[in-house]
């Protein structure tokens, strides 16, 4: 294992570019925080679809559960306030609101790169806790639509991050072992899924924050 992409590695991630041992194969990412700079309209559309339901959420617990879908957080919501919301409406709502803000969505310009760069010489996938009716719409908008051989998102798999069935299924569509792929995310429980898939994982915040730095 290269020890510059260790998780635990004490000097971090390498400044610019990452150097890639040759028994990686495929590049997995996240999607939102990783690809897209969608957090803060993510949160925008909550605090719309909050407010309009009288819903206790917070900025920090949404940044808390980055790459958990939407339903799976109101399951969590209901179960911390003892409440009866329906995960499909909110979801449903959330989503809309969301999908409104589209148009001002930005790539997140190094992690988009890298994939650029990688093309042809790996195989790339996109994992995601975004839905199926999402993040194809969001990949045409920043004209990602054709760099990635898979993309998986939380309507391919039954349990969400940090189960590892999101990356486990995008390793098998890219027709690799998990030992052979690079995940990159930018939350803790996707760092979680991508370690319990077998794969080598790379926090973004880590790696961004030393490139941009």
């Amino acid at each position: 294992m290269n020890p510059a992409l260790h998780p635990e590695h004490p000097a971090g991630l390498p400044p610019a570019e990452l150097t890639l041992p040759p028994h990686i194969r495929g590049l997995i990412f996240d999607f939102d925080g990783t690809l897209a700079d969608t957090m803060p309209l993510h949160w925008a559309a909550w605090q719309e679809v909050c407010a309009r339901h009288g819903i206790p959420f917070t900025r920090e617990r949404l940044y808390a559960l980055a790459g958990v879908p939407t339903r799976e957080i109101i399951r969590r919501i209901n179960r911390d306030h003892r409440l009866q919301l329906d995960p499909e409406t909110i979801a449903r709502e959330k989503e809309a609101a969301f999908l409104t803000r589209l148009p001002l969505v930005r790539p997140i310009e190094p992690l988009v790169r890298l994939a650029r760069v990688e093309r042809g010489r790996r195989k790339l996938a996109v994992a995601s806790g975004g839905s199926r009716r999402v993040i194809p719409r969001l990949l045409e908008h920043l004209g990602l639509q054709d760099l990635f051989d898979a993309v998986v998102t939380q309507d391919d798999v039954t349990r969400p991050k940090p189960a590892p069935d999101i990356f486990l299924e995008a390793a098998r569509r890219l027709g690799l072992a998990p030992a052979e792929c690079l995940a990159f995310e930018d939350g803790d429980l996707g760092l979680e899924a991508i370690r319990a898939a077998g794969m080598e994982a790379v926090d973004v915040r880590r790696w961004l924050a030393a490139t941009m730095g």
